[in-house]
């Protein structure tokens, strides 16, 4: 079974948990999963199946959330499962002052992971640094917060704000809490967190594990086709022979008509079965020997080089 689930993560699990119980329902040995969710986080968790786990690294990168952040109390995970740390009452904090400060987090912008993540500094997670009660200072990263709506606001001693975020990859929401609150001199965490989209995949479309337990049980359940969840990437068509080389390992020259250097490309046989994924380069931009190269297309076009060959099994 090689392909994707859209896997509607519930709260209380971690990530690997997820892949753990998808393993045990589909018996497949191969599962892995992209864009780790906090443990208290529901919503969108790709899972990839069988060979499609090697496909991971080439899902779109773009992730939606819709959070609720708390403002006058700050814990040591930047979550409510963390201890608190100061709890003091806001009441007269109110939504325009807030609105006023969300433009500081929109754009490209710098941040502080928290302490609790997954990040690894010196070889180790740093939620294991500070468990282990090593005090290490997070290294700052730039990320990119594409757009930030308000969904609504809950005004009291501890008042709340509902946003949706649309982010690029890395980017913890659980730092644009903590950092909101510290902006506004009232200390802020993250209340709640649901993903709507990530990789690609929308929570509308997902499935919880117990809707996937019954699909599995009345043999129903179809994965989602791996060329599917790359509609992203450019599409390069290779005749039968072309089709066969490549999947050999042989790099491939190609008419440069339609086609562009990128980072990679989905590769079809001619009949539109999907081969895997390539690499399109221009030609000075590789090192090889002629004998490694299909030279029946002319020299100013670009090689095709196989990055993940997904050839039929048996």
């Amino acid at each position: 079974m090689d392909g994707f689930l859209n896997l509607n993560k519930p709260a209380g699990l971690t990530s690997h948990d997820c892949v753990a119980k998808v393993r045990r329902l589909l018996k497949l040995k191969r599962v892995g999963h992209g864009g780790t969710l906090d443990p208290a986080a529901t919503g969108v968790l790709p899972i990839a199946l069988g060979r499609a786990t090697r496909l991971l690294q080439f899902l779109p990168g773009g992730k939606a959330y819709r959070a609720t952040v708390r403002f006058g109390v700050k814990t040591t995970t930047d979550d409510l499962e963390g201890e608190i740390l100061t709890a003091v009452p806001s009441p007269t904090l109110t939504l325009d002052q807030v609105k006023q400060a969300l433009p500081q987090f929109q754009g490209k912008i710098q941040q502080i992971p928290p302490s609790y993540s997954a990040i690894q500094v010196q070889g180790k997670r740093l939620y294991e640094l500070a468990r282990s009660g090593e005090a290490v200072e997070a290294p700052i990263r730039t990320v990119e917060v594409f757009q930030m709506d308000v969904l609504d606001w809950r005004a009291g001693d501890f008042p709340e704000l509902e946003v949706a975020i649309a982010c690029g990859a890395g980017t913890y929401i659980r730092a644009i809490a903590r950092d909101l609150g510290d902006c506004l001199n009232s200390g802020g965490t993250l209340a709640s967190l649901t993903r709507t989209a990530s990789s690609g995949f929308l929570l509308t479309d997902s499935l919880t594990l117990d809707q996937l337990s019954e699909q599995i049980q009345q043999d129903t359940f179809c994965p989602i086709l791996p060329e599917l969840a790359l509609e992203h990437l450019p599409i390069v068509n290779l005749s039968a022979p072309e089709g066969k080389r490549w999947c050999q390992g042989q790099r491939i020259r190609l008419e440069r008509t339609g086609l562009f250097p990128a980072p990679a490309c989905r590769v079809r046989h001619e009949n539109g079965f999907f081969l895997g994924i390539g690499q399109l380069v221009e030609p000075e931009d590789i090192q090889s020997n002629a004998a490694e190269v299909e030279d029946s297309a002319p020299k100013n076009g670009l090689i095709l080089s196989a990055q993940v060959v997904l050839v039929p099994e048996g």
